[in-house]
């Protein structure tokens, strides 16, 4: 004897799989965002926005960074923005306690259409800032120096990019002076991608951070941004006031492949740079 299913029946069931389904993406769709916000770093956030259409000259240059995307609004606002002229004679003494800890590591290099980039592979090196660390996740070059020391540039400049727990940044920068061969980075230099890549190239040997500072560690300490868009605000600066050198062959391998990638000095406006002793 065939059991006859009644229309109720199959209304039911229907209305049953449309929930199942609902809440299967819905959960779908609640874990790719926990995904994201649990594996989401700033490396990976300068790599997004290394994929923006904006470039260091033309209709895509710096002056019109603000107007190529609504995220990109605070490159044009000139509150706290980076890099700046230091000047030194402006500058204002201060006890801030800061502390830079490199020891030689590994990394991987990449050609991101915008600078070369080393991403850290270990999580040994840190700068503290007030008690504060961060963790360095990568660090760059600019030809020539993104920040100018009285009115002038070096021919290049080192950034150091570091984050800590709650996703705030401070950036460690280093004026690179025309001079003796710089060792530390050779193998780098000789591995260092002509083109845009995806991929990335492991270096053979550690870097040794401590030989990219200079002997002295005075610098300057002050509140900016990023200096590529979406130029983010909330950035802590530090900026050697020593040089280390780098030759003038390897500026002009560099130069090869990014002849110029600095972005022009930006307003002070009503911010502080401090001088400071760094251990």
């Amino acid at each position: 004897m065939k059991r006859r299913v009644g229309w109720g029946s199959v209304v039911v069931v229907l209305m049953l799989s449309v929930v199942i389904t609902a809440c299967s993406t819905a959960q779908s769709g609640d874990e790719e965002v926990n995904s994201l916000n649990d594996s989401g770093t700033h490396e990976e956030a300068i790599k997004d926005e290394h994929e923006g259409h904006w470039s260091y000259a033309g209709e895509t240059g710096p002056t019109h960074w603000g107007s190529l995307d609504a995220s990109y609004e605070l490159c044009e606002q000139e509150q706290e923005q980076s890099p700046i002229n230091i000047e030194t004679d402006e500058v204002t003494t201060t006890d801030a306690h800061i502390s830079i800890a490199y020891q030689p590591s590994s990394f991987e290099i990449e050609n991101n259409g915008h600078t070369i980039q080393a991403n850290a592979l270990t999580e040994d090196n840190t700068i503290s800032i007030e008690d504060e660390d961060y963790q360095l996740i990568q660090f760059h070059f600019h030809v020539p120096s993104e920040h100018q020391k009285n009115g002038e540039h070096l021919d290049m400049e080192l950034h150091f990019v570091h984050q800590n727990q709650e996703g705030e940044l401070a950036v460690l920068g280093v004026l690179m002076e025309e001079g003796d061969v710089n060792e530390a980075l050779a193998e780098l230099w000789a591995e260092m991608p002509q083109e845009e890549m995806d991929e990335t190239i492991e270096l053979t040997d550690a870097i040794d951070l401590n030989a990219l500072l200079p002997s002295s560690h005075e610098g300057f300490h002050y509140g900016g941004s990023l200096t590529t868009p979406p130029c983010t605000e909330g950035v802590k600066w530090v900026v050697l006031e020593k040089t280390i050198s780098v030759s003038q062959e390897q500026i002009d391998t560099f130069a090869e492949i990014f002849p110029t990638n600095n972005r022009p000095v930006q307003p002070w406006n009503d911010r502080h740079v401090y001088e400071v002793a760094i251990d």
